[in-house]
This record gives structure tokens, sequence and C-alpha cells, in this order.
């Protein structure tokens, strides 16, 4: 499906078959939540802006997606059910060259998904004060994919959240790459969060980023359960102007591998003791 240029008034959430590739003509598409968008809702309760629920094979590309989160009010009880561009239950699946702006839930989210990529696509939060938890890139219970060329900014408003997330609940985040984002998180949150309930995380690659101006850097965190966090590669990222820790590993980890990172004006390196954790080196300006 192919759009112009143009603005697209939605009074509901887009969902995507399997096969259809949904492309705009760049920036000049833009795909807009109306002032009806609040009521109707996405198969899960919330309110995405577009989903592919259980499609196979699907491409979001070279369009804006607007969830007019700044003239909307969209502090509703199933907010986070739902989220702006929801990969979800999908086997290959593509997002590249997306721009998501003013966003009331995470911005780009894969959920319980395999065999997706995300790529030089841009996120950015403006508002202040409105909301809470908005996450830039979420990989949510998912597996096999790539995170890759991305600018996530969630710190222009007061209301962004973590910038890059691989979060588990029921299944483990695993064999996932981030390579060569350029990430500032938000005031509320990390440039990047592994965030491990019971499922833990692991093989994941986070290389050749740029984590900068966030609260924290690299960090693990727990909820609900501290699973395991194991053979994660972190090299050849750059740490700029983040107020806390640049990395830190916590909890159950191993096979944590740090290598090849600069910090510049930013915090400390730290990895828990645990089998084969190590850090190879690092430099700073």
């Amino acid at each position: 499906m192919q759009l112009a240029a143009g603005t697209y008034m939605v009074s509901r959430p887009l969902l995507l078959r399997s096969g259809v590739a949904l492309k705009g003509a760049g920036t000049s598409t833009r795909v807009k939540a109306g002032p009806l968008f609040l009521k109707n809702r996405g198969p899960f309760g919330g309110h995405p802006l577009i989903t592919t629920n259980g499609a196979t094979k699907v491409t979001i590309s070279d369009l804006v997606a607007d969830q007019s989160g700044d003239t909307l009010n969209g502090n509703t009880a199933h907010r986070l059910h739902e989220y702006l561009i929801d990969v979800r239950y999908t086997d290959d699946a593509l997002v590249q060259r997306v721009t998501t702006v003013n966003p009331f839930t995470y911005s780009i989210a894969v959920v319980a998904s395999t065999n997706f990529c995300v790529r030089n696509s841009v996120t950015s939060v403006s508002t202040s004060g409105k909301y809470n938890q908005l996450d830039g890139i979420h990989i949510f219970d998912s597996s096999f994919g790539v995170v890759q060329g991305n600018t996530v900014d969630q710190g222009s408003g007061s209301d962004g959240d973590d910038g890059l997330v691989a979060h588990s609940i029921e299944e483990p985040v695993h064999d996932v790459a981030y390579l060569n984002n350029k990430v500032r998180g938000g005031r509320h949150g990390s440039a990047m969060q592994i965030a491990a309930g019971a499922a833990g995380a692991y093989n994941l690659t986070i290389k050749g980023n740029v984590f900068w101006g966030s609260p924290k850097g690299l960090v693990t965190g727990y909820y609900g359960a501290r699973g395991v966090v194991r053979n994660i590669q972190v090299r050849d990222n750059a740490f700029r102007d983040n107020a806390g820790r640049s990395v830190d590993f916590f909890g159950a980890v191993s096979q944590v591998v740090l290598a090849g990172n600069t910090a510049c004006r930013s915090g400390s390196f730290n990895v828990t003791a645990g089998s084969g954790n190590r850090i190879d080196g690092r430099a700073t300006c």
C-alpha cells in the first residue's frame, strides 16, 4: 500500500494484514490520530496508531506516525496496553525510516515477535508534565531481531523514559542486536535498559551506539523477579554526558563482556562479579 505525500487523519488503529507493506513518501507523508481516535481501541484494548497483530511478512516504512499526544488526552486506563507502532505476534516485520511524534505510549514496540528489524527510524518526546513511561524503541518478549541506525531522543520534553529497552516477562528477549543507534534517554529513564523479569535475557549484542545526555547509560533493571541476564556483548559504544554510570550491570548476570567502549563526561563502568564477566579496557576523554 503506497501512501502519497499528505496528512492522513485516522479515527481508529490501522491493522496490517499478512504480506502488506505500508509505505509513504518519506517525512511528507503523515499518518495522524484524529479527534475521534480515542473512541476506538486496538485488538488489546489500547490505542496503537499502526499494529501488525498476528500478521506475517509486514513492512512499515517512509512515513511520520503522529499519535497526537500533544492535543489528545492519552491518559486512559488502557494507555499502555498497545503502543504507537505496535509489532505484535508477528514473524518477519520491518519498520524502517519511520518518524514517530507526539506519543502517549512507547513509540515503537516489538511484542512477542520474531525475525524483526527496526532501522533508520526516529523517535522523540516533546511533551512535559503530561505522561510517563514514554520509551523509544521497546523490544518485549521477542527474539532474532536487529535494531540499527535509529535516532532515539526521549529527552526533548520532560516526559520521556528509556531510549532503548530489551524487556522480558513471559519469554526471554534473546538474539537481538542493537547496532549504531544514537540514543538519549528521557528524564525518567536510561539510554538503554535490559529490563529482566523471570524469563531473563540472553545473546544480546550492543555495539557501535552513542548513548548520550541521559540520567544513566546502559543498565539492568528487574521487575517482579530477577531473571538471568547472560551472554551480553557491549562493544565499541560511546557514552557521552550521562549523569549516572555509563554501564551498570547487576543481579544474576554472566558472560557479560565490555570491550572498546569510551566515556566522555559520563559515569563509571560497573559489572557485578560473575562467570565470564569482564571489562576489557575502556577509554575516557
